[in-house]
């Protein structure tokens, strides 16, 4: 070997051995970076975060919460409609019975999101959840299906009513917070894009109510309640599946607690902690001051429709507008406004807050709180305008004629619903998400539902209390012939309860202090005050 070949061999031996160490430092290292910490991927595995979590994940749960709503929406939307009609319930009896369903489908997810977090898990309790949906939504189909002049028939459409609502309860904060998880909040990317998530974890929400409300309304008014009913039971079944075939892409978190009891006890002590040693700095009770807006808005769904029967409905020379449809609106606002909000209102405010989020979480609750509080005032002076044009007519006391008001006066307050909805229901989501500690955040998402399962009982308790008061004096509020009610008044009362919400949110809301991450990936909420 010729001297010259000496150092060229050498040289070539010391980069062999340098790719040789470099390649055996830098295994570990992918290995450690892609894993997510605390979850783990369908065979129980640490997660690798390229192949689990993120958009591709979350959109098999909210592919399936689309369908939640669809199915919700398409019995709760019409539900007015039909108490009312094959029932043949009185209007207040009937708007009371609602609005305690729905007090206690939204009730519900405390127990059952406790149970999930510390026991059942959030995916098992998700398909548990399709299960008693599908069930329940069968029984109400064929229990619609028959005359309802029997009493058993009326009796079974209740109990599966309720079963709906047990269905309702057991999904809701399970299939949020499971769809959540699928971003690691320590990573700065997955932060920032969990908070987009629950945006557009809104927006699919409002586009299978939007559906739905015209779809169910439309086959319930024209061909029947039995299939009106039915189609949602088939669209829920079909969730479950793709669902389903999301499986292995998903993060599941586990707690190494062997006994489901101690879980349970953790989850309730870890929230009574973390509520307490805060309780000096943030008086937001963590029920919000978010009821009375709950029990203003649920209207959408009952004296809303009952209103929009009178109207003139309309559309061309053949087809009527379902009254019920209109609260599509609702849903059309939401869609159209979030990517606005996602992708104009957010740059701009970040420009002037510093915020990746543009705004806190409550300066965005108590923005739509605002807005709510214009809506039901708005809400007050359509129903005005409407007795005006009923008395005008000559039509008071015949409550099924077509007044001659167009439905597009009551349009403005659908929309201004949807858009509060953007600010304050996408904001609470969000806070009662992050808020609450880690181990306990179904139970979080279902401190949020039971906000307006508290508004949805004092709603019904509102107004059944009404009703008999103001029946004394001679005409209820919510006499049956709308047309010599006064909705007006009871809209009236709501604003001025809204009032005093907003003032009361704002005075605590300044002395809030958000809780701190061990890495602050989102910047700017930890605050100590939102305004």
């Amino acid at each position: 070997m010729s001297r010259a070949s000496v150092p060229a061999l050498a040289l070539a031996e010391a980069r062999v051995a340098a790719l040789a160490s470099q390649s055996d430092t830098r295994k570990p290292e992918p290995a450690m970076a892609d894993t997510v910490a605390g979850a783990a991927d369908y065979r129980g595995r640490p997660a690798s975060r390229a192949a689990t979590g993120g958009w591709k994940s979350s959109v098999f749960v909210m592919a399936m919460e689309i369908a939640e709503r669809f199915a919700f929406k398409g019995v709760a939307a019409n539900l007015i409609t039909y108490l009312t009609g094959p029932l043949g319930e009185p209007m207040a009896r009937a708007a009371a019975s609602i609005d305690a369903w729905k007090g206690v489908s939204q009730m519900l997810p405390l127990p059952i999101a406790c149970v999930a977090d510390a026991w059942l898990g959030r995916f098992r309790a998700i398909i548990l959840a399709s299960f008693i949906f599908i069930v329940s939504m069968g029984a109400l189909s064929l229990s619609s299906a028959f005359p309802v002049a029997r009493a058993g028939h009326v009796a079974i459409f209740y109990v599966s009513l309720y079963l709906v609502a047990l269905g309702e309860g057991a999904h809701k904060p399970c299939a949020q917070a499971f769809a959540a998880d699928q971003f690691d909040e320590k990573d700065p990317n997955e932060s920032v894009a969990r908070s987009s998530f629950f945006n557009w974890w809104y927006f699919g929400m409002c586009a299978g109510t939007a559906v739905t409300t015209m779809v169910s309304s439309y086959v319930q008014d024209n061909v029947g309640w039995g299939l009106g009913f039915g189609i949602p039971c088939i669209v829920i079944a079909v969730s479950l599946v793709v669902f389903l075939l999301g499986s292995r892409s998903y993060r599941y978190y586990t707690t190494k607690e062997a006994s489901p009891f101690s879980r349970v006890g953790k989850a309730f002590v870890a929230l009574i902690k973390g509520w307490r040693s805060n309780r000096r700095t943030n008086p937001v009770s963590s029920k919000g001051d978010d009821g009375n807006n709950a029990a203003a808005v649920e209207q959408t769904s009952t004296f809303f429709t009952k209103q929009a029967a009178t109207l003139d409905r309309r559309i061309g020379a053949r087809f009527k507008v379902p009254p019920a449809a209109l609260q599509t609106f609702i849903s059309v606002s939401i869609v159209v406004f979030i990517p606005l909000y996602d992708r104009l209102f957010v740059p701009l405010a970040r420009r002037y807050t510093g915020r990746p989020t543009g705004v806190t979480m409550l300066q965005r609750i108590g923005s739509g709180l605002a807005l709510a509080l214009v809506a039901v005032a708005l809400s007050a002076l359509v129903e005005m305008r409407r007795l005006r044009v009923a008395r005008d007519a000559g039509l008071v006391g015949t409550p099924k004629a077509m007044l001659p008001m167009s439905l597009w006066w009551m349009v403005p307050q659908y929309v201004l619903i949807g858009v509060a909805d953007v600010f304050a229901m996408i904001g609470l989501q969000e806070f009662f998400y992050d808020q609450v500690p880690d181990a306990a955040r179904s139970l979080g998402l279902a401190l949020f539902l039971s906000i307006f399962g508290v508004g949805h009982l004092l709603s019904s308790l509102l107004i059944s209390v009404i009703d008999k008061v103001t029946a004394k004096g001679g005409t209820s509020w919510f006499a049956n012939n709308i047309n010599r009610a006064h909705i007006d008044y009871f809209y009236w009362l709501l604003t001025g309860l809204c009032a005093v919400e907003l003032v009361a949110f704002l005075f605590f809301s300044r002395m809030y202090v958000y809780k701190r991450k061990d890495c602050d990936c989102r910047g700017g909420d930890d605050d100590d005050t939102v305004v």
